[in-house]
């Protein structure tokens, strides 16, 4: 049976020869297996295997039944996170295709529960998300002595991203991820704030002193409120100081939003400022302004409230980061079975259910490259 999970058999097995009483290949698909519906804790994982070894026995061999929740907890504490991201960015090479124009957006998320007392601190990741093809592209942990700024181009290296737009918030807003973005021949959208020397206020400066270059404008309306977007483009960057210290600096881009809500007649405003290498139009660059949030929505939110990362008390070695590459492995898995329009915890529970539905997620040629 040729599944996405073959991409994981050949990792690095961290027990020692002694102790392997369960095939590493049996561990991973069972894990993945178990996670897709809905298992959240190695305890968890146990069950789910107990509760369906006959029909894990038609692809595993399984030789000494199910492993214990402490074996599963031993297993991914110890496996080298390095490696298991290496073999799931081959795998999203293989599945994804990045067209001209995609926009890859990245951003941090902390593990709130994986905080161990005044000891640890929680763990945070910085993942990639393409737009277009609905993925997550990869995630690095941040060293618990480090922050995002040094995370970034570390994640920035390993994806493909030629031809690419890639948005990142004000703490990525950097000189050398600018670089770095050029590097792999994409372009940049990066939210200016407060956090380089005078940028912000020269970039307010060019804002209120120099002519835009073009316009776009969109509206829109629900959730019982109408929403207007303004994108404005300004090329003229004599007012921004050490302009060429960003590399291939292109445009200031300033979005204006204004909301209107029915139900109260009240309106709010929102003026946000980014510098961008890309030299598409306003309407290219406020679309993929708007789609960074895809990241929050798509992904964040999805691991916080469809698999409870969030609630994870998982502390032990690699066991949190490892077992947050396991929900991303799930989410890609079941975001791309479209048979069934259910919402993705709901896809969890058929999953859950019925055995047919979970082979045909874990089967999905669309996943298998």
């Amino acid at each position: 049976m040729q599944t996405a999970i073959s991409y994981f058999t050949g990792l690095t097995d961290p027990r020692v020869e002694r102790t392997k009483a369960h095939l590493l290949e049996d561990i991973i698909f069972l894990t993945i297996a178990a996670v897709i519906c809905g298992a959240e804790t190695w305890n968890d994982i146990e069950d789910y295997g107990k509760a369906k070894e006959p029909w894990l026995r038609q692809y595993l061999k399984l030789p000494n039944g199910i492993p214990c929740h402490d074996t599963f907890n031993r297993f991914f504490s110890a496996l080298d996170p390095d490696e298991f991201e290496r073999a799931f960015l081959s795998w999203i090479k293989d599945i994804s295709e990045l067209t001209d124009g995609d926009v890859v957006s990245i951003d941090g998320k902390t593990i709130c529960g994986s905080r161990d007392g005044d000891s640890k601190r929680a763990i945070h990741i910085v993942s990639a998300w393409s737009k277009a093809n609905q993925l997550s592209l990869g995630q690095i942990k941040v060293d618990e002595k480090s922050n995002e700024i040094t995370a970034i181009p570390k994640l920035l290296e390993v994806l493909a991203l030629h031809g690419c737009i890639v948005t990142i918030d004000a703490m990525g807003c950097q000189r050398e991820i600018a670089a770095k973005i050029r590097e792999k021949g994409a372009d940049y959208i990066l939210a200016v704030k407060g956090n380089q020397g005078c940028l912000e206020e020269d970039v307010k400066l060019t804002v209120r002193l120099t002519k835009p270059e073009s316009e776009w404008v969109e509206d829109s309306f629900g959730h019982g409120r109408i929403e207007q977007r303004k994108c404005t483009l300004y090329n003229n960057l004599s007012s921004v100081g050490n302009a060429e210290a960003w590399k291939d600096l292109h445009a200031v881009v300033k979005i204006e939003a204004t909301r209107y809500f029915k139900s109260n007649g009240k309106e709010e405003k929102e003026t946000r400022l980014y510098i961008t290498s890309s030299k598409k139009n306003a309407e290219v660059i406020g679309k993929a302004v708007r789609s960074h949030w895809g990241i929050e929505n798509n992904l964040h939110w999805q691991l916080d409230v469809s698999f409870n990362e969030d609630d994870s008390r998982k502390r032990a070695g690699y066991a949190a980061q490892n077992f947050s590459m396991l929900n991303r492995i799930a989410l890609n898995m079941i975001k791309h079975e479209q048979s069934k329009k259910r919402s993705v915890r709901g896809k969890r529970l058929d999953a859950g259910w019925n055995d047919d539905y979970l082979l045909k997620i874990l089967t999905n040629k669309s996943m298998t490259g």
